[in-house]
């Protein structure tokens, strides 16, 4: 990421000092098996979490898989001809902004960073995380080395992929013991429904059952829901974005006081 690039993203609302740096990390593009077609991150997962770091005072720099350019999944932009997400204002909002634009263009490579450098990580959902999170054993890594250092480790939707095989450094599942949600079976069944075919490879829900001595709880159908287990913190889906990054939130201020 370029210098300007970098002054412009680190903006803060209401001109509050800096209270720390939290990286964001959203999938790279790629194409479903599934469907053929061209995914990446929800936008919501990224604007809302976004708004909220940035009004709470906290640097945010955005990371990918891979690097350079990232691409929103076409129903998550509000710009889409479908329409799905024309709602979103706070997206629509950051996407007149060119120095978030100019962001999106050029996002530092996941294995460029210094996870020294960050308070915090946060994992953008999408239909992207499917295949570029999963079985990601660098980004495992990195969010258990987030997670054992007592700092917020936070993933919402369709990132939560990464919990159903991450280990900490005893080679236990992160997730062992803890309480945690993702994308419901439900609103699986409802996307399937809505475009008449299976989009995901697999379903994370019931993958989590399979898991012994874990604890994979969800909310009715597109609810708001986040939990908050010690310092691990997961989110539904995209309509639970900015309640997950305001328990991150809590979590760090409470940390600092």
């Amino acid at each position: 990421m370029g210098k300007t690039i970098e002054k412009k993203s680190y903006v803060h609302m209401h001109g509050m000092p800096t209270k720390g740096k939290i990286a964001m990390v959203a999938s790279s593009p790629a194409i479903s098996e599934q469907t053929g077609w061209p995914i990446g991150f929800w936008a919501a997962e990224l604007t809302h979490p976004l708004r909220v770091f940035q009004e709470a005072g906290y640097e945010v720099e955005v990371v990918s898989t891979e690097g350079g350019k990232i691409e929103m999944d076409s129903y998550s932009n509000p710009l889409d001809e479908s329409g799905y997400s024309a709602h979103d204002i706070v997206s629509l909002g950051y996407l007149q902004q060119s120095w978030f634009v100019e962001c999106l263009e050029n996002t530092k490579q996941l294995a460029e960073i210094n996870t020294k450098d960050y308070d915090g990580i946060f994992l953008v959902g999408g239909q992207g995380p499917m295949y570029t999170f999963k079985d990601n054993r660098a980004l495992e890594d990195i969010f258990s080395d987030f997670y054992e250092s007592g700092r917020p480790a936070a993933a919402v939707c369709h990132a939560t992929t990464l919990l159903l095989s991450a280990r900490t450094s005893d080679g236990q599942l992160l997730v062992k013991g803890k309480a945690w949600t993702g994308f419901a079976d439900t609103e699986e069944a409802y996307a399937d429904n809505a475009v008449g075919m299976r989009i995901q490879p697999y379903w994370i829900e019931a993958e989590a059952k399979k898991i012994k001595d874990t604890h994979f709880k969800v909310a009715p159908p597109f609810w708001s829901h986040a939990i908050a287990d010690g310092n691990l913190i997961t989110g539904q889906q995209q309509n639970s974005g900015t309640a997950a990054a305001e328990l991150m939130v809590e979590f760090l201020n409470n940390k600092r006081s």
